[in-house]
């Protein structure tokens, strides 16, 4: 009594247990991957073909580096001023950096290199998936021998169609993307070194490409220098060319005043008070100043034709680019190690997903906490091998037969308002074990010495009497009164049957007839007769899927158990039925889990 009431209701022992069941342990974790083994597995597989499929089809790719100093320009009137020290700030630099970017420098190295004609520079250097699936099959076919067929020829390697015929324009813009996609130009830390990369299938080609940027930016300085200089020299000329002529007209009026002798300091003033024309000295101070100007700008000019003569860039090559030694993609290592990253994480994520997802009865936990029932054991699965009935006869130190006695032993300690005698087994769907656990637990209390009966009371799928007793075995024989005198012997087996066909005749699956069957079982005359009453009494009862109304007959019986098909049986339908089995006052002794994979029978094995 205090064991049924303890079930009833929990202790403060069990409401901590459950409060500590809340939380993920080990044990729940080696769980869960050992259920989603396959599924990781899988997940992880597909990664690491993936993996492999890229890195053999796509081609190696080399990266060559150089690099250029960009030193700071002294202005003019700074270089004879002693020590001075300048800085470029970042938007001077990033300035530098966008103008090796540029189309400018592009055409110069497209036009240097020809590139706009080489084939080779001008691949794609992002295959196809058709591409990607031509190489793989060829590689795949070299590596086993094997000679294309015609199909693999038309479908996998067959040529791809000449690309239509492209405009210079088209070409040069091709080549221009081609270059500005391989190209990167970084700054060196915080320092004004400039490092200048090319990647490209070809490791001379890029350290090539390379050189010729960094030799492209240095020219393009210099030039841009002397197109200034050529401009500034040519304003200045014709500048020179208006003073000299100014200077010339100015002595030219002074020479002339002079030559007329007349040295006088002013001359005769107008009636508004202002000289009639100039005098000597203003004459020789306007000469003096247009010959000063004449002589400063053909000064400024001499140091512009200098510079156009000695033009001396801003910036220098101090690494030049050479051909690398190692591809710098495809990294098979890191792909495949990335892949093995991605493969688990996806993996996990899917069976996170499938588990959210999956409703289906999996561990004796979750029946106590979905369904408030306890769970009377677990039985791992049987092969085909062992039939219907005889697995514990057959194999008894098996997993499968040590889980059952488990199970016996439970329902022996099951604690009810009387003795289990009379036990029922039902199920969700009629696709469950129930029938074969039923004769099997019926083997079991025979050979424990039991006198026991089987009941097919699953009228609507009587697996048990079509199995031992054969499809039409049953019905050749007519039905006697009482219904005990049609109780008989199971073929090859130790305890008795009442077949599907009798039970249907007899209508016993209402409680009063099979409440006085049962009584005719205990009846007194079984010892006038010489016939020892039964021990235990097993019916196989019908399933949900047969409809609730056939499952009143519990009622009559000591204890019901639900076998419950583990990762098939769902929790609704589950739960569907023990509220079916409590409303008609069915006492039901727990859940018994079937199929279950990785039972605790196998961890406490003998």
């Amino acid at each position: 009594m205090n064991r049924m009431f303890s079930r009833q209701w929990p202790s403060t022992t069990d409401r901590q247990a459950s409060a500590g069941q809340e939380f993920i342990g080990l044990s729940d974790i080696i769980e869960f991957l050992r259920r989603y083994a396959g599924t990781i597995v899988a997940c992880l597989a597909a990664a690491l073909l993936l993996a492999g499929f890229y890195n053999s089809s796509t081609d190696p790719t080399f990266i060559a580096s150089a690099q250029i100093l960009i030193e700071p320009k002294l202005p003019q009137h700074l270089q004879e001023g002693g020590e001075v020290n300048l800085s470029l700030d970042t938007a001077q630099v990033e300035s530098q950096i966008a103008v090796m970017q540029s189309e400018k420098i592009a055409t110069m190295v497209l036009d240097q290199l020809k590139l706009v004609d080489d084939p080779e520079f001008n691949r794609s250097q992002s295959p196809t998936l058709r591409d990607r699936l031509r190489k793989t099959g060829a590689v795949l076919l070299d590596t086993l021998g094997l000679r294309k067929s015609a199909w693999l020829e038309h479908f996998a390697f067959s040529v791809p169609a000449a690309p239509a015929m492209l405009t210079d324009f088209q070409k040069f813009r091709r080549s221009m993307l081609v270059f500005r996609n391989g190209l990167d130009v970084r700054r060196v830390g915080v320092s004004y070194a400039i490092d200048i990369s090319f990647t490209s299938p070809d490791p001379e080609g890029a350290a090539r490409i390379a050189n010729a940027t960094a030799d492209a930016f240095v020219r393009e300085q210099i030039e841009t220098k002397t197109d200034a200089a050529k401009e500034g020299g040519a304003w200045l000329e014709m500048r020179l060319q208006q003073l000299r002529t100014q200077m010339n007209e100015a002595m030219a009026k002074a020479q002339q005043f002079r030559s007329r002798h007349d040295y006088s300091v002013g001359n005769e003033a107008k009636g508004d008070g202002t000289s009639a024309e100039p005098t000597l000295e203003e004459l020789e101070v306007t000469a003096e100043t247009y010959q000063k100007m004449y002589e400063s700008f053909l000064q400024a000019y001499t140091n512009s034709v200098s510079q156009q003569s000695y033009p001396v860039a801003d910036a220098r090559v101090i690494t030049a680019a050479t051909a690398p030694l190692n591809a710098s993609a495809p990294r098979p290592k890191l792909m495949l190690a990335f892949a093995v990253v991605a493969g688990l994480i996806s993996g996990i994520g899917l069976a996170f997903v499938r588990h959210a997802f999956d409703w289906s009865i999996r561990s004796p936990r979750q029946i106590r906490d979905t369904l408030g029932v306890e769970c009377v054991g677990e039985l791992p699965p049987i092969g085909r091998r062992s039939g219907l009935v005889d697995e514990v006869a057959r194999s008894p130190q098996s997993r499968y037969s040590y889980s059952l006695r488990k199970v016996r032993t439970e329902i022996s300690l099951a604690e009810t308002s009387r003795p289990i005698k009379f036990l029922g087994l039902t199920a969700v769907s009629n696709d469950s074990s129930k029938s074969s656990v039923a004769s099997n637990l019926a083997t079991l209390y025979s050979m424990s010495g039991l006198k026991t009966l089987v009941i097919d009371a699953d009228i609507r799928r009587p697996i048990m009497t079509t199995r031992l007793l054969g499809q039409f075995g049953a019905l050749e024989q007519p039905c006697q009164d009482p219904v005990r005198l049609n109780i008989v012997r199971a073929p090859g087996r130790p305890f008795d049957i009442l077949s599907s066909s009798i039970v249907d005749a007899r209508h016993l699956l209402t409680p009063s007839k099979i409440e006085a069957f049962l009584s005719e079982l205990t009846a007194s005359d079984l010892a006038a007769n010489k016939l020892a009453p039964y021990d235990i009494v097993i019916f196989d009862l019908p399933t949900l899927a047969s409809g609730a109304d056939e499952l009143i007959v519990g009622t009559v019986l000591d204890g019901v158990v639900i076998v419950a098909e583990w990762g098939k049986t769902q929790v609704q339908t589950l739960q569907e039925l023990v509220r079916t089995l409590q409303a008609s006052r069915t006492p039901i002794l727990g859940v018994l889990l079937a199929s279950a994979r990785g039972t605790t029978a196998k961890r406490h094995k003998a």
